[in-house]
C-alpha cells in the first residue's frame, strides 16, 4: 500500500517511513560476503524490493552465475545494477548477458556514460532502466542527454537518483524537469545523501530538500543506497 508523505517535519525516519515499498541496494551490503549473503542482508531491510549491485565486471560474473541457479528469493521487485567498472570493452557480449538474465530480474539499471553504443541495449527491452548521473560524469545528467538515449531505446525505463541531482543542481529543480520529461518511464528511485562524493545515509537537510520530489514518486520502489540511519 502506497502511503503519501505527510506534512510532519521532514527527517529520514518520517520521509522513508511514510513510503512503501522501500528496498536496499547491496552496494552498501558488500561486507555481508557472497551474493546469497548479500541478498539475505537486503531481505532483512525489505523483503519487497532489492537491487543487486554488481558495479564491476568481476562482481557481475559471480552474480550472473548465481542468478542462473534460480535461487528462491523473497523480493516482489528485483533489479540488477549493471557493471560500470573494470569493463573489458566487449559491449555486445555484456549486453547479451544482461538480456539473458532470468525473468525474476525485473529491471536492469545502466549508467548512460558507459554506453558506447546505446542502440545495442535495445535487445534488453523493457527491463533496461537508465539512471541519471552526477557531476563527475561526462554525460547523462540532464533532460537532453537522457532524451537522446530514450529516442533510441523507446522501451527503456528511468531510475531517478535523487542524490546525483544534488551534485548537479542543489535546488532540485532538475529532478522536477526529469520527472516532467520521463515520469511515465519511472521504475525506481535511488535514495541517499552524497557526502564527499559517496552515498551516505539520508540527512535531515536532504530529507527536507528531497520531499517535494519524493511526493511525485510514491508509486515506485525507493532503493536505499546507504543505510536508513
Amino acid at each position: 500500500m502506497v502511503t503519501a508523505l505527510d506534512d510532519r517535519p521532514a527527517t529520514p525516519a518520517t520521509v522513508l517511513g511514510a513510503h512503501h515499498p522501500v528496498g536496499a541496494s547491496t552496494g552498501w551490503l558488500r561486507d555481508a560476503g557472497t551474493w546469497p549473503a548479500q541478498a539475505r542482508a537486503a531481505a532483512a531491510v525489505s523483503s519487497f524490493a532489492a537491487e543487486l549491485a554488481a558495479l564491476s565486471l568481476p562482481e557481475f560474473d559471480a552474480l550472473e552465475a548465481w542468478l542462473h541457479t534460480l535461487p528462491p528469493l523473497p523480493f516482489r521487485y528485483l533489479s540488477v545494477h549493471a557493471p560500470v567498472k573494470e569493463l573489458d570493452g566487449d559491449e555486445p557480449r555484456l549486453v547479451a548477458r544482461l538480456a539473458g538474465l532470468p525473468a525474476a530480474v525485473r529491471s536492469i539499471v545502466v549508467h548512460p556514460d558507459v554506453m558506447a553504443d546505446p542502440a545495442a541495449y535495445a535487445r534488453v527491452g523493457s527491463r533496461l532502466v537508465v539512471e541519471n548521473m552526477d557531476d563527475r560524469k561526462a554525460s547523462g545528467q540532464g533532460v537532453d542527454d537522457l532524451a537522446a538515449l530514450f529516442a533510441v531505446l523507446p522501451e527503456a525505463g528511468f531510475c531517478l537518483d535523487v542524490a546525483h541531482i544534488t551534485a548537479v543542481d542543489p535546488t532540485m529543480e532538475l529532478a522536477h524537469d526529469l520527472l516532467d520529461a520521463f515520469g511515465p518511464r519511472l521504475r525506481q528511485l535511488h535514495v541517499s545523501s552524497l557526502v564527499g562524493g559517496e552515498h551516505a545515509p539520508l540527512t535531515d537537510e536532504d530529507a527536507e530538500r528531497f520531499r517535494p520530489v519524493l511526493r511525485r514518486c510514491v508509486d515506485v520502489p525507493w532503493v536505499l543506497e546507504a543505510p536508513a540511519a
